[in-house]
């Protein structure tokens, strides 16, 4: 008898139909994969089973008896928690009062610190995470917060997790880690759905594999039965052509933006780069090399930094995020969530929200020429949302990193900075950006990418810049591309 069932999941939002009649079921003490392009439904399937949403019609069996949680806590009493894609934490409180937020630890009606840290220790102590109780949940890199979220899944004694994107912030040393613990969970006879959109992850760890297709059920296979290949083909529908980007049968132009000697304190010293028009530019390197916090300083968000930075020429002033806007530079973080958008806005309110000054009159917005720039930028880079109403949080990670990129765009802007752009981005929307980052370059505007995938850098740069604590450690040109050369710069194996 299969362990979960999932028969006929329907469910309905506002414009969009996100389940349509899912069915399939997932064995005891398996790690099930669970793919799809963004807005597929995965993380709707997810959430419903972890009780954070509700489905519209159709049932949920555990262990032949159904099931319908209404609460996250519903669903943790079933034995049932979630690992979210999107942090969810009060970045106000510690580490330990986020753990134990729904269960604080009393004596005499006050809250027990030292059994709260007690229990916070125990907890991160299941995942093997050396991260201090007491430090404030807003202190935390993106990783950090990421395991503290695992802990606290795991912590509950579950018996069935949901692991949505877990590894997308995480260093190649952190998902080393996260690997055993899948390895280590499964054997204790936990069952685990694992959605991602990195194959190389769901063909290492999983057992069986379901696909989804815009909230349909496509197949669910052992892995042992497919390949990756078969896979992509099942969750975009069509075969995926890999070309090579037409940039790179270009020269490149003049020197768009170089930087002398940039330095912040202990964060990264002595950089020096330059990226001509027309040629995307890539910055390698582990979590920590300082790679985020060179592309910030550059667009004048590091109060601290130092050095020179040249735009077509003429010196930028540092340290003021005015002067590079008007410089014509743009950035797209690595948290789209909380740098990028604002997701209380609606899709035309992001993408115009960077040329708002351009779109107004006497300090009124005109509101049908900022539906007409949204649109043409929406239609561009062929965002999936029902209306240009439609609220930003209300869309998939893929097309809320394209509604970030759109509003840099909108701004015609000559050098972007871009910082991991298919971050939590599924294969079919991740050749899509590819194929715009191209058309970008062809267009005569200069890129500087980071990111932690280095095929991404490999297939889609000229030129990769590899960082190693806070200093470039070498630059590899496009006919030495290797990830084995790569990752020898970055971890100090090789000189330049």
């Amino acid at each position: 008898m299969p362990f979960l069932e999932f028969n006929q999941i329907t469910k309905r939002f506002p414009g969009v139909l996100a389940l349509d009649g899912v069915s399939f079921s997932i064995e005891r003490g398996t790690c099930h994969a669970l793919i799809g392009e963004n807005g597929a439904g995965k993380s709707t399937l997810g959430k419903i089973l972890a009780g954070v949403q509700t489905a519209d019609g159709g049932e949920l069996k555990m262990d032949g008896r159904a099931i319908a949680p209404a609460t996250p806590l519903a669903a943790r009493e079933l034995g049932i928690a979630m690992v979210h894609q999107e942090l969810a934490f009060c970045p106000n409180l510690s580490v330990a009062e986020n753990l134990c937020l729904g269960d604080l630890p009393r004596r005499a009606g006050f809250v027990d610190r030292e059994a709260l840290r007690a229990r916070a220790r125990a907890m991160l102590a299941t995942i093997g995470a050396t991260i201090d109780p007491d430090a404030i949940i807003s202190t935390l890199s993106t990783g950090q917060e990421q395991l503290v979220q695992i802990a606290a899944a795991v912590g509950t004694g579950a018996k069935v997790l949901v692991m949505d994107e877990p590894s997308s912030s995480l260093s190649a040393s952190e998902t080393h880690e996260l690997f055993r613990l899948v390895r280590e969970l499964k054997g204790r006879g936990i069952t685990l759905i694992y959605v991602s959109h990195r194959l190389e992850e769901l063909f290492a760890l999983c057992d069986n594999i379901t696909v989804l297709r815009d909230g349909r059920h496509v197949s669910t296979e052992r892995i042992a039965d497919t390949n990756p290949h078969r896979v992509v083909t099942q969750m975009i529908g069509r075969e995926l052509l890999i070309q090579t980007p037409a940039h790179l049968t270009r020269a490149p132009g003049e020197c768009r933006i170089a930087v002398q000697g940039l330095a912040s304190g202990r964060k990264f010293r002595d950089i020096n780069l330059e990226v001509r028009a027309g040629e995307i530019v890539g910055i390698a390197g582990i979590v920590g090399a300082g790679r985020s916090e060179v592309v910030q300083a550059i667009f004048g968000l590091d109060p601290e930094a130092t050095g020179r930075v040249t735009v077509a020429g003429k010196p930028l002033p540092l340290r003021s995020i005015d002067a590079a806007l008007a410089a014509g530079l743009g950035l797209l973080p690595e948290d789209r969530k909380r740098q990028g958008l604002v997701l209380g806005l609606n899709c035309r309110e992001n993408t115009a929200l960077a040329m708002l000054p351009s779109l107004s009159r006497f300090g009124w917005v005109r509101r049908e020429a900022e539906r007409s720039l949204a649109q043409r930028f929406v239609s561009r880079l062929r965002v999936k949302t029902p209306s240009l109403e439609t609220l930003t949080a209300g869309l998939s990670g893929g097309n809320q990193q394209k509604i970030a990129l759109a509003k840099w765009l909108a701004r015609s802007c000559d050098v972007l900075l871009i910082d991991e752009p298919t971050r939590g981005v599924d294969v079919g929307a991740k050749a899509e950006i590819y194929q715009l980052l191209d058309e970008l370059a062809c267009e005569g505007k200069a890129l500087l990418v980071v990111s932690s995938e280095l095929p991404e850098l490999i297939g889609l740069c000229r030129r990769i810049l590899v960082m190693r604590e806070g200093r470039l450690a070498g630059e590899v040109a496009r006919a030495d591309f290797s990830e084995a050369a790569l990752m020898q710069l970055m971890a100090g194996v090789a000189a330049a």
